[in-house]
């Protein structure tokens, strides 16, 4: 029998337990993100704060941390012999619930909703990793790190194909609530397989187990980290539900309009446009819509903004403008 990272299971006094609470912790660490990203959702903080400064690093590193544990347990589950029948299990479930994310957001967020997100990514690192598993260590590091920096140094406007928008080199990023394509998070479950040929080579995996009796922290946040997928899927719509109670005895104060707008506009422009031209662009937009008394219109929802000719006449005198200088 083996547990959901594909390895056989172990008595207590044996198993990597550290492994799993590192994964435990960072289960806890994506669900204090989860729930601020919740608060934004229903505006008890500031529109666009999950997906800035320090939260977004802390995004990145809680995405990275699952990816590089995935590499590293599927070398211990999988080195020096690919064990097909568990990896295929757990694949199926791993597929499966990505699957159950992208129907249930697409229902819930049509505009962002999760068609590559880290569960998918998972999927598909797992199934690509199995091609480096028998690799010298060195040269998969050396191959995650090109893939790192990859979309740094190159995009094409092929990529901005929906049905490549998974490769992660598109020049236009789509808008998605979870969006981790192969490049460059496939990089982070390379390190996680180089890293454990590393330590299995030289003996080291021992420093994971535990060897005295965890204490009652220590076991709960194992048991999450051995169960990750049931708790990954059960844990937001349980805080999405619980803010959701909170919206309703004590509803979030009311947002003002303009910077409502500006954190709509923005995102959505972003979507082809750079951040610096749609920071602009809307900020244009918003003063001249204020200027000619159509702003409350739009919000009340009896403006049209892409069929009402004066928005029209808005929107292309502010990208000339832009474009010209003026602004």
């Amino acid at each position: 029998m083996v547990d959901q990272a594909g390895m056989p299971h172990r008595s207590p006094s044996t198993r990597l337990m550290r492994l799993d609470v590192a994964r435990g912790l960072a289960l806890v660490a994506m669900a204090i993100y989860h729930f601020t990203w919740d608060l934004e959702f229903f505006r008890y903080v500031p529109l666009g704060l999950t997906s800035e400064g320090g939260w977004k690093i802390f995004a990145r590193g809680i995405a990275s941390t699952f990816l590089i544990l995935a590499g590293f347990s599927l070398v211990l589950g999988h080195y020096p012999t690919i064990r097909w029948r568990p990896f295929l299990r757990r694949l199926a479930m791993i597929v499966t619930a990505a699957l159950v994310i992208t129907v249930a957001t697409y229902i819930a967020f049509s505009q962002a909703f999760i068609f590559f997100g880290i569960l998918h990514a998972i999927a598909a690192a797992s199934l690509i990793g199995l091609a480096f598993l028998r690799l010298p260590p060195a040269i998969t590091a050396i191959i995650a790190v090109l893939i790192i920096i990859t979309p740094n140094v190159f995009s094409s406007t092929a990529f901005d194909w929906p049905g490549l928008w998974w490769v992660g080199l598109s020049e236009n990023r789509p808008v998605s609530n979870d969006y981790v394509p192969l490049f460059p998070w496939l990089g982070a479950t390379l390190l996680g397989i180089a890293a454990a040929r590393i330590m299995k080579a030289n003996g080291w995996l021992g420093h994971l187990a535990t060897r005295s009796e965890p204490g009652r922290l220590t076991r709960g946040l194992a048991f999450a980290g051995r169960h990750s997928l049931a708790v990954y899927l059960i844990h937001q719509p349980i805080l999405l539900g619980l803010v959701y109670l909170a919206s309703i005895v004590a509803p979030p104060p009311a947002a003002d309009p303009g910077v409502a707008y500006m954190n709509s506009c923005v995102p959505s422009c972003s979507a082809t446009q750079g951040e610096t031209f749609c920071q602009s662009f809307c900020g244009c937009t918003l003063d001249a819509l204020n200027a000619a008394d159509l702003f409350d219109d739009l919000i009340a929802g009896t403006l049209d903004p892409a069929g009402d000719p004066r928005a029209v006449e808005i929107a292309n005198q502010c990208t000339a403008d832009i474009f010209g200088g003026q602004r």
